[in-house]
């Protein structure tokens, strides 16, 4: 099938979009190149060579000796599984030929990411973190305790990521909060070992996903996204203990126990 060149441009949107979805979502780069490769190629190109930076894709599509090429920006709006599956379900579609182009690029502009009710999501939270304080033998005042303190933290992290703060200023709030409730308990001598809340408390802010989608690009080949994922958990994880100290500097309580 010889493509025109409207064809070709329009099958390039359509690859970069999917991949911008996938860099904006939390994807590992690898899987961002594997999946818009195959969708371009499924349209119609012979071949897709795309360059990943960590706020940007860079796509070039060749059909019959000429190329299309385009960037976007790829802003972070939060790791979502939830989309990247659909994306990579469109592209499953797409080989199996039960979709054409026109519902691909509906589908595409039509995906939303789900988001769970945000009151599930701080009782969750809090459970989850009290829960870890019971396995580092808190007892049940220091339990409940871990758990206002990580309730209350994650509706600060909700409030100043709707009002699109930044991240640093975020976590290190977060952590603030979450310390300063545990500390105050610590003051007075709510629980036997009071000191363990503060730890469990200020586990929501572990940022996991992340290092791990670090240390795959790195090992993957993909250093440069690799180290800039690095970079910027790391740096999620200094922000966390500039809010910890400052809590525990406020307060006067030293050190945590666990």
């Amino acid at each position: 099938m010889i493509l025109s060149k409207e064809q070709q441009t329009e099958i390039t949107r359509i690859a970069v979009f999917a991949g911008q979805i996938l860099h904006q979502h939390g994807a590992e780069s690898r899987l961002i190149e594997q999946t818009t490769q195959r969708l371009g190629i499924a349209l119609g190109a012979e071949s897709i060579e795309l360059a990943i930076t960590p706020d940007a894709i860079v796509i070039t599509s060749l059909v019959e000796g000429h190329c299309v090429t385009t960037t976007r920006r790829c802003g972070d709006r939060g790791i979502n599984m939830q989309m990247v599956c659909e994306v990579q379900r469109i592209c499953v579609m797409l080989e199996k030929q039960l979709i054409d182009i026109k519902e691909v690029k509906k589908r595409l502009h039509r995906l939303k990411p789900y988001k769970y009710n945000r009151w599930l999501v701080v009782l969750m939270i809090g459970f989850s973190c009290a829960s870890f304080s019971h396995f580092f033998g808190g007892d049940r005042a220091v339990y409940w305790t871990t758990f206002i303190a990580s309730s209350c933290a994650m509706v600060i992290r909700q409030e100043l990521g709707h009002r699109q703060h930044n991240p640093f200023v975020n976590f290190a709030l977060t952590a603030f909060v979450a310390t300063t409730i545990t500390c105050l308990a610590s003051v007075f001598e709510i629980g036997e070992n009071p000191k363990i809340a503060m730890a469990a408390s200020v586990l929501l802010l572990v940022p996991g996903f992340p290092l791990i989608n670090a240390v795959s690009d790195m090992l993957k080949g993909y250093v440069n996204m690799g180290i800039a994922r690095w970079v910027f958990s790391t740096l999620l994880a200094v922000s966390v203990s500039i809010g910890i100290v400052a809590a525990i500097e406020l307060t006067g309580v030293s050190g945590w126990a666990l």
